[in-house]
């Protein structure tokens, strides 16, 4: 059984909760949860299943959510981006190929990363991905009672973002989770994720038809979604062959 180990990152103010499982590997593999009442607790079983393919497996809790201090409504899309990278920085050697897996708002968190750490990046999951106007990205959300509920609530105010370019230009492994109902977002904003998934990258659609939005808390409970989804995403590499992101290459 793959043991986790806790850790505390402390960052910007705030301590940030974490946990991690597997040894240093050929891959480090971050997950990444979502907004609202996310928490890293809902991704341990996903966590394990990378561990036990040979990954290094991390995941946290951004600053507001689960057992990390700080405020929600002083979180912004920028901050999570800038928590992440402190705690990839601090856990996964640098040398280290990076599998990057987020849920809902973690979507655009993943896209920001996948710009930022370009060649790194060997291989991305999303799931119920959200994506978000430029402007928004600064922005704190106030419990999406001030400015960024505005931005975000503008429509098809999405269409400019960054995270859309970012994926596009992206030529790794990608997976895209898609319920059967999501009743958060909108069908447009899948579609223009696997469109821009579809440019470049060795992408998979993973369907699943029963679930809803709260893709963490139907892999925590359905082992063999959870399983395939991890395969797919690792495209068998992790613990057999070398996970590299100079091996990934566009599509004819």
């Amino acid at each position: 059984m793959t043991e986790l180990s806790g850790f505390t990152y402390d960052f910007d103010g705030e301590r940030l909760s974490g946990v991690s499982a597997g040894p240093p590997g050929r891959a480090t593999a971050v997950l990444l949860h979502g907004a609202g009442n996310g928490s890293k607790e809902r991704l341990l079983p996903l966590l394990t299943e990378f561990a036990e393919r040979g990954c290094r497996a991390l995941a946290f809790d951004f600053s507001g959510h689960g057992e990390s201090t700080g405020s929600l409504a002083e979180l912004s899309l920028r901050r999570r981006f800038e928590q992440a990278v402190a705690v990839l920085d601090a856990h996964a050697p640098a040398d280290s190929p990076l599998v990057l897996v987020g849920f809902s708002m973690s979507g655009q968190t993943v896209a920001d990363l996948v710009r930022h750490y370009g060649a790194r990046v060997a291989a991305v999951g999303l799931c119920s991905p959200a994506v978000y106007a430029p402007e928004a990205w600064d922005v704190a959300f106030e419990n999406r009672q001030g400015r960024f509920s505005e931005i975000i609530r503008t429509p098809d105010g999405w269409r400019s973002s960054l995270a859309l370019k970012a994926l596009r230009a992206y030529p790794g492994r990608a997976v895209l989770a898609v319920p059967g109902t999501d009743a958060v977002i909108p069908p447009a904003v899948t579609e223009a994720v696997q469109e821009a998934l579809s440019a470049r990258a060795r992408y998979s659609r993973f369907e699943l038809p029963d679930a809803g939005h709260r893709l963490g808390l139907w892999f925590h409970d359905h082992p063999g979604d959870r399983r395939e989804f991890a395969a797919l995403v690792l495209d068998g590499s992790c613990g057999q062959e070398p996970l590299t992101a100079a091996a990934a290459r566009p599509r004819p």
